[in-house]
């Protein structure tokens, strides 16, 4: 199969880069987008920083970002892309830029999906200028990238086929969504607004039941520092390798954790960003705590995800900001009696089971859609053979 090669800027309307600054914070307004909203492939809102609508028609003065534009970064953490969706309202944040794909000429999704092919992969590997401190895309030269194209009929045919796959995943996501919303909520009511059951019956001292203990975190279970490992260092596996970005930063033979676990990101931009794995993984750059060290593992994450201010105050370091696993043990919290812990953790970890299930269904979404991804880009399989 033979497709046309073409510089990327003879199939857009547009290529354009962000701000070169941050706009001050604001409580409310428009979406300021940023690295960290990059999550598998598309945009995650539920965690944003606003721009005031005061200062949005500043930092939009290059560009407003519309539905179908594809964002992607070109400095620090590359490949990165993502699709603006409908509804969205907001500027694009520093090391991001966007592409307006002409519609006569190509198919935005295809062109997304080919941004994950090995072919481009190589394209961005060869013109990546490596720096001191980051890498980056020259994105002057990004417009005479070259980019495979078919006709734009089996464009759409390949990103359907793609896109089935996207579809179930995001309906996974939406399930771990409502159940990571159900925990936390359940949490709050209990050991927030104190309505945990029995609570009408309860003596309260100082705003404190009786029965509960003001202590730190490590009372219930001590966060460890990673283990560092390299990327030269790593055996071919499937175990994720933890470091201080949002996803794994690579992958190894060997684990050191049980499961559940949670990781606190060590250090640079994503510092103290706390996530829960349900897989055995390969703590480096990150604090942890497992299963295996505590048994209230779901108590100490639902602490974490609400106190989240909190922990993004943990960081320390201009440069180069760190979290540290004692500052986490030292977090202050106060202790519920240990059959109210037993009674929530009852509550809970059937919630966590369901997590675990979907979670584990878009893992093996994954790895079908990317499996075929190149597959389809080369032509090895034709997507004529392809069901939808």
């Amino acid at each position: 199969m033979s497709w046309d090669k073409v510089p990327i800027s003879s199939v857009c309307k547009g290529i354009y880069d962000g701000p070169h600054a941050t706009p001050p914070v604001s409580d409310s307004g428009a979406v300021f987008l940023g690295i960290p909203n990059f999550q598998n492939g598309r945009l995650d809102l539920s965690e944003i920083r606003y721009i005031s609508e005061k200062d949005l028609p500043k930092w939009t003065k290059r560009v407003v970002p519309k539905p179908s534009d594809i964002v992607f970064s070109y400095e620090a953490t590359l490949n990165l892309y993502a699709i603006i969706p409908e509804g969205f309202r907001g500027c694009l944040g520093r090391r991001m830029a966007l592409i307006r794909v002409d519609s006569d000429k190509a198919y935005h999704k295809f062109l997304y999906y080919y941004f994950y092919s090995p072919a481009w992969r190589a394209v961005v590997a060869g013109n990546t200028v490596l720096g001191a401190t980051v890498d980056r895309i020259p994105l002057i030269r990004f417009p005479s990238f070259e980019v495979e194209l078919p006709p734009i009929e089996i464009q759409h045919r390949i990103a359907d086929i793609l896109s089935a796959y996207d579809d179930l995943i995001e309906n996974n996501q939406k399930q771990i969504k409502l159940l990571e919303e159900a925990a936390q909520r359940l949490y709050k009511e209990w050991f927030v607004d104190l309505r945990f059951p029995g609570y009408e019956d309860a003596k309260i001292s100082d705003g404190v039941p009786d029965g509960w203990k003001k202590c730190t975190l490590d009372t219930l279970g001590g966060f460890s520092r990673g283990k560092a490992l390299t990327k030269a260092d790593t055996m071919e596996g499937d175990i994720p390798v933890v470091a201080g970005g949002l996803e794994p930063a690579y992958f190894h033979n060997a684990a050191i954790t049980e499961v559940p676990v949670i990781t606190v990101s060590g250090s640079g931009a994503n510092a103290g960003f706390t996530r829960m794995y349900y897989q055995k993984i390969w703590a480096s750059d990150c604090s942890y705590i497992d299963s295996y060290k505590t048994e209230n593992i779901f108590f100490i994450y639902c602490f974490l995800k609400c106190n989240k201010n909190t922990m993004d105050n943990l960081q320390k370091g201009s440069a180069q900001p760190h979290v540290y696993a004692k500052d986490i043990n030292a977090l202050p919290l106060f202790v519920p009696t240990d059959g109210l812990l037993q009674l929530f953790k009852s509550q809970v970890t059937p919630v966590y089971s369901l997590i675990a299930n979907h979670t584990s269904s878009i893992e093996k979404l994954r790895q079908a859609r990317d499996r075929l991804l190149p597959k389809l880009m080369s032509g090895e399989i034709k997507y004529k053979e392809v069901p939808i």
